[in-house]
């Protein structure tokens, strides 16, 4: 079964189209739970509620955590609490969001 890491990891190469940075340098990812029956679940965000991407962004995090090594299924659960800002992306997210002059 894909460690917790290599979820993480994983889910480094999937981006939101909208702002050009990985989902979870962006801080959209919230918690992510391999369990040993081969389900992850994982819990995100998005940058707005209503954000017309959001379905395809949840499409692509399950489809790229299937490809996982043990992975049988992905529970993608999507909440707006705590709402997200540009605060809850990660050190190198916050670099990136300051080079595209978004404010932190």
């Amino acid at each position: 079964m894909a460690s917790r890491d290599e979820i993480i990891n994983a889910l480094k190469g999937v981006y939101d189209p909208e702002i050009p940075i990985n989902i979870v340098d962006l801080g959209l990812v919230y918690r992510v739970e391999p369990h040993e029956n081969g389900v992850v679940q994982v819990d995100m965000t998005l940058t707005a509620m209503g954000c017309p991407v959001g379905p395809a962004i949840m499409e692509v995090v399950k489809g790229t955590v299937l490809t996982l090594e043990g992975v049988k299924d992905v529970q993608v659960n999507l909440t707006y609490d705590p709402p997200w800002s540009p605060e809850r992306a990660t050190d190198d997210g916050k670099v990136m969001l300051a080079a595209m002059g978004i404010p932190i």
